[in-house]
C-alpha cells in the first residue's frame, strides 16, 4: 500500500530567510530616501544661502567692488597715462607705481582700534573718518591713496586682517610748479581736470602703455624757468598781487613759455587762487601796448602817414569824457612821436580817424575780439565796447574800454613785427613737413614800419630800460587803472611791457604784466610798465638770447637798415 505522503510543514528555516530578504530591501529602500532628502536639503541650504547673499549684496551694498589680492596687479594698461614732454624731451608729467590702501570692513574684527593704529600710521588720516569706513555694512571702502613706500610698510607692520592694497598709479609732476598752469593735472583717478592733462584727457588716456609716445609741447623747461625767476623777482620787489608772461616764438605762434603768478605744485597744493591762470584766462585793459595795434591800422589802412601829425596840446572832450596825457606835449606831434611819446590823446585822434568799422576789423584779424585757439580750457572772451560808440573807438585807441588776455596780445604783436601773418598761439608743434596756418593781418610794408616805431620806444622813448647792450630789441610799454566801483583806481594799475627781439628779423615776442605793483625807492615811487616790466624784459632778452643761439652783436649795425630806410620821415623803402 502506498502511503501518500504527506505534504510537510513549511520549513521554518525557508520561512526565515524569506522575512530576512524582505526586511533588508526595505531598509535599504528607506536609506536610501533619507539620503535623497539630506542632499536636497544641502542644495536649498547652499542656494539659498547663495540667494540671500545676493540680495544683501544688490540692497545694501551699495559701490561694492570686489576686493584685489595683495598679489594681483591691476593691468598696466588700464592706469597708465601717457607721459608729457617740452620740445626737448624733459619730462613734464608722467606715472609712478604706488599703493592704495583699502579695507573689507566685514573682516576687520576690532575697527576702533584698526582705525587708531591707521591713523598713527599714516599721519593726515583722521581717526574718525577711517572708523566710519571701517564700522560700515560695505565690503570694500578706500583708506588712503597711492601711499609712499614708507607708508606701505608702516601699515605692513600692523598685521590688521581685512586691510589690503591694491597696485595703483600716481600722475606726478616732475617739475613741480613751473608748469603748473600749462600743464594741469588729474584727479586721483587718472582723470584730467585742467591745463593740458583735461584738453587731451582722452588721447593722453586712450594710447596708454609702455610703447605710447609722450606727448611733446612746444614749451621750452630752461625758458620757462628764466622767465618764472625774473617774474617772481619783480613781483617781489614791487608787492605785486600778481604777474603773467609769456615768450612766444614770432612766426608759427608757438609758445615757448607761459608763466602765471602765483603758481601752484600740482604734486600737492592745488589752491583755487592759485590755479587761476592770468596769462590765458585773465583779461585786462592792457593800456598803452594797444597803440601798437591802433598806429598800425592807421597806417595799413592809408589813414595816415609817418609824415602826418596831430595836435596833443590840450585835452580832449568828449561829450561828459575828458582824454588826457600822462605827461602833456607842448603841441603839435608827428605820427612817430604820438608813438614813442606814448601820448593818448594823439592815440585816440587816430582811432577816430581810422573809425570804429574799420578799427574792429582789424582787431579782429589780430584776434583780439575773440577767444584765443590756444589748447587749453581756461580761455577768457574778450571784454568789448557794447555798443561800440565814437567814445569807445577813442578809448580803445589807447588801451581802455577793452579787455583782452596777455596770450591774446603776444600772439597779435607778434603778427604785427612777423610781416603781418597772424598765427594762432599753440602749445601742440606742426607735424614735420606741415604748413603753418596764419592769415595776414596787416602787410609786411606796415609790419617793416612798426618794427622801426618800436625800435625808436626802446631807443629814445618810454621803453628805455628795456635796452639791452648787444642786442636790437623793440617794445611799447602799457600802463592802465583798474576797473572799480564808480570808475578807475588810480592807484591800481596793470603794468606791462611787450617786446620783439631781434629787432630787425624778430624771433621771439616777450610779454611781462603785474597785477598792482607798487613803487619803489629805486623807480623814484613810480610803478608804470616803463619803470616794472620794462627792466624785467631786459633781463629775460639778455639771458635768453646766448640760449636760443643769438650771441651779443652790434645791435646798432643789426638795425642799420632800418634806420637808412626811414631816412627823410618815410623811407624809399616803403
Amino acid at each position: 500500500m502506498i502511503r501518500r505522503a504527506t505534504p510537510p510543514e513549511t520549513d521554518p528555516v525557508v520561512v526565515d530567510r524569506r522575512v530576512r530578504l524582505d526586511g533588508l530591501a526595505h531598509r535599504a529602500l528607506k536609506v536610501g530616501r533619507h539620503r535623497l532628502m539630506v542632499a536636497a536639503g544641502l542644495f536649498a541650504v547652499a542656494y539659498g544661502v547663495v540667494g540671500l547673499r545676493l540680495i544683501d549684496v544688490t540692497l545694501f551694498n551699495d559701490g561694492f567692488e570686489p576686493p584685489v589680492a595683495r598679489s594681483a596687479p591691476l593691468r598696466h594698461a588700464q592706469l597708465a597715462r601717457r607721459d608729457i614732454v617740452d620740445r626737448n624731451g624733459v619730462l613734464l608729467a608722467t606715472n609712478l607705481p604706488t599703493a592704495s590702501l583699502y579695507a573689507d570692513p566685514k573682516r576687520v574684527l576690532d575697527p576702533a582700534d584698526a582705525a587708531s593704529k591707521l591713523a598713527r600710521a599714516l599721519p593726515g588720516l583722521s581717526r574718525a573718518t577711517v572708523l566710519e569706513k571701517l564700522a560700515s555694512r560695505r565690503r570694500f571702502v578706500w583708506i588712503k591713496r597711492n601711499l609712499a613706500p614708507r607708508q606701505q610698510d608702516a601699515v605692513n607692520r600692523l598685521g590688521l586682517p581685512g586691510i589690503a592694497f591694491q597696485r595703483a598709479e600716481e600722475r606726478v609732476y616732475p617739475q613741480g610748479r613751473l608748469f603748473s598752469h600749462a600743464v594741469g593735472f588729474t584727479d586721483v583717478d587718472g582723470r584730467g581736470l585742467a591745463g593740458i592733462e583735461k584738453t587731451f584727457d582722452g588721447a593722453l588716456r586712450g594710447a596708454a602703455g609702455d610703447d605710447a609716445p609722450p606727448l611733446r609741447l612746444t614749451l621750452d623747461a630752461r625758458i620757462q624757468y628764466l622767465l618764472r625767476a625774473e617774474l617772481a623777482r619783480g613781483m617781489a620787489a614791487f608787492r605785486a598781487k600778481g604777474a603773467a608772461g609769456v615768450v612766444m616764438d614770432a612766426t608759427g605762434g608757438a609758445v615757448r613759455a607761459m608763466v602765471s603768478l602765483p603758481d601752484f605744485d600740482p604734486n600737492r597744493d592745488r589752491d583755487g587762487a592759485a590755479r587761476f591762470n592770468r596769462v590765458t584766462l585773465g583779461a585786462y585793459e592792457m593800456g598803452s601796448t594797444f597803440k601798437i595795434f591802433t598806429l598800425a591800422m592807421a597806417l595799413d589802412a592809408g589813414v595816415v602817414s609817418l609824415r602826418d601829425g596831430y595836435d596833443a596840446g590840450k585835452p580832449l572832450r568828449v561829450a561828459r569824457f575828458v582824454i588826457r596825457d600822462y605827461k602833456p606835449a607842448k603841441g603839435w606831434l608827428s605820427v612817430p612821436e604820438i608813438f614813442i611819446e606814448s601820448s593818448n590823446i594823439g592815440s585816440a585822434k587816430m582811432a577816430r580817424d581810422v573809425g570804429a568799422k574799420i578799427q574792429r576789423a582789424y582787431l579782429s584779424r589780430l584776434g583780439l575780439l575773440t577767444a584765443a585757439e590756444i589748447e587749453l580750457p581756461e580761455v577768457a572772451t574778450p571784454l568789448v565796447p557794447s555798443p561800440w560808440r565814437d567814445i569807445a573807438t577813442m578809448t580803445v585807441g589807447y588801451g581802455h574800454g577793452i579787455a583782452v588776455s596777455p596770450l591774446q596780445l603776444t600772439a597779435a604783436v607778434a603778427a604785427v613785427v612777423n610781416g603781418g601773418v597772424f598765427y594762432p598761439p599753440t602749445l601742440i608743434p606742426r607735424e614735420p613737413g606741415a604748413p603753418r596756418v596764419g592769415w595776414r593781418a596787416i602787410s609786411a610794408r606796415t609790419s617793416a614800419k612798426m618794427r622801426w616805431l618800436i625800435k625808436r620806444v626802446v631807443e629814445d622813448g618810454t621803453g628805455k630800460k628795456a635796452a639791452v647792450p648787444g642786442y636790437a630789441v623793440g617794445g611799447k610799454t602799457g600802463t592802465a587803472e583798474k576797473p572799480g566801483r564808480g570808475g578807475y583806481r588810480r592807484k591800481a594799475l596793470i603794468s606791462s611791457f611787450v617786446a620783439a627781439f631781434p629787432i630787425d628779423e624778430p624771433r621771439f615776442v616777450i610779454f611781462v604784466m603785474y597785477d598792482e605793483p607798487r613803487g619803489t625807492k629805486a623807480t623814484s615811487n613810480f610803478a608804470t610798465g616803463g619803470w616794472t616790466a620794462a627792466p624785467a624784459v631786459a633781463r629775460i632778452v639778455a639771458r635768453l638770447g646766448p640760449l636760443a643761439g643769438l650771441p651779443p652783436s652790434d645791435a646798432k649795425q643789426r638795425t642799420r637798415v632800418l634806420d637808412i630806410a626811414f631816412k627823410g620821415g618815410e623811407g624809399v623803402a616803403f
